[in-house]
């Protein structure tokens, strides 16, 4: 049988004819060339930071730089141009999340070595009445947080929760609408401005110089409203519309409806927006230091008087140490550090309770 043969015009060049010149392979950088990179890029950052007394904030930016660089120009000779601009923008992000983890970094290794001196049994079990200089706890302080928190998370989550639960399930029309959009509001607000609205209705009523501790609760359901409305009303939307339908289907009434199919089914992150809710305003200063002071002794009843918190307690032996300085800096780091510990174990709480009271699903 004949071969077939293909005609061309001149000029034409000849598909058939075998490619030459052309690489069908590109090179490759060495496993691990990245990373490699990158330790060797930040152990020389450390170095100069170390025994070079370089500023640390801009050694990291000028280490993230070379980095990149590095990385580009290598597998660029190496790779080839397109290979190349994948590896720049992984180095990129790469950068960009370390950078960003850099001044987290920072605040817990400074406030662990300044805080840790004082976690001993006095620190957790005396107040700090009567005590000049040396000694002390924030027993005192432990306490008005939790009562304080505690009186919010009361006031934050009947109110915010009902408020979700209209929005979802009744809300229509302006009312809905202007609902939601102070709710968006409210989640913007500066917490000095709870603060004053707290201080302002007690002044009002009680007049000028009042200080109690449900001032503080009241100021901090204020900021916490808006967290539990807006994690309430998402968890709400996510449960499907068919529950719903089946159990109308079935005569129930809405509001038995609610009660017992919706809220059951979106239970898990409800909880982990409250407690995220709560983890918010633990830490609050300003509108503590506006609606509640400071008190160095016991004092357990938030309808009377002054009480202490942990935020406050740390402002105030930061700012007024007295002399020597040393012993109210080292109360005031450990304030700080059982303040993060306390938030950082809600957000764990939260992550537990979405995986424990999450609705179980057949696979």
């Amino acid at each position: 049988m004949p071969t077939p043969t293909t005609s061309r015009e001149p000029g034409q060049p000849d598909l058939y004819a075998p490619l030459t010149g052309v690489p069908l392979t590109h090179g490759q950088l060495p496993r691990g060339a990245a990373v490699g990179t990158l330790a060797a890029t930040v152990a020389a950052a450390g170095a100069l930071v170390l025994f070079g007394d370089w500023n640390v904030a801009a050694t990291a930016v000028l280490a993230a730089v070379a980095y990149t660089v590095v990385v580009y120009v290598w597998s660029r000779a190496v790779e080839g141009r397109r290979k190349a601009v994948d590896r720049l923008v992984t180095a990129v992000v790469t950068c960009a999340f370390l950078l960003a983890l850099l001044p987290l970094i920072s605040v817990i290794i400074t406030v662990v070595s300044k805080g840790v001196a004082r976690f001993d049994m006095e620190f957790f079990t005396y107040s700090m009445r009567g005590v000049v200089g040396e000694g002390g706890g924030v027993y005192h302080a432990i306490m008005g947080t939790l009562i304080i928190t505690g009186l919010a998370t009361l006031i934050s989550v009947p109110v915010g929760m009902l408020t979700a639960i209209y929005l979802v399930e009744y809300g229509r029309g302006r009312l809905a609408k202007a609902i939601t959009f102070f709710v968006d509001v409210m989640t913007g607000i500066p917490s000095i401005v709870a603060g004053l609205f707290a201080y302002a209705l007690f002044a009002l009523i009680f007049g000028p110089g009042i200080r109690m501790g449900i001032m503080g609760a009241i100021a901090l359901s204020v900021l916490m409203v808006p967290v539990v409305v807006r994690s309430t009303e998402e968890m709400l939307k996510l449960v499907p519309n068919e529950l719903r339908e089946a159990s109308y289907a079935l005569a129930v009434p809405k509001w038995r409806t609610i009660l017992r199919v919706v809220l059951p089914t979106s239970l898990a992150g409800i909880a982990t927006g409250v407690t995220l809710a709560i983890a918010r305003v633990i830490g609050e200063t300003a509108p503590l230091l506006v609606t509640v002071g400071i008190t160095s002794s016991d004092n357990f009843d938030p309808f009377d008087g002054r009480m202490a918190t942990l935020s406050v307690f740390s402002y105030y032996e930061y700012v007024s140490p007295g002399y020597p300085p040393e012993p109210a800096l080292e109360r005031a780091w450990a304030a700080a550090l059982l303040l993060i510990i306390i938030v950082m174990l809600l957000n764990l709480v939260a992550r537990l309770i979405s995986r424990l009271f999450a609705p179980k699903t057949r696979g």
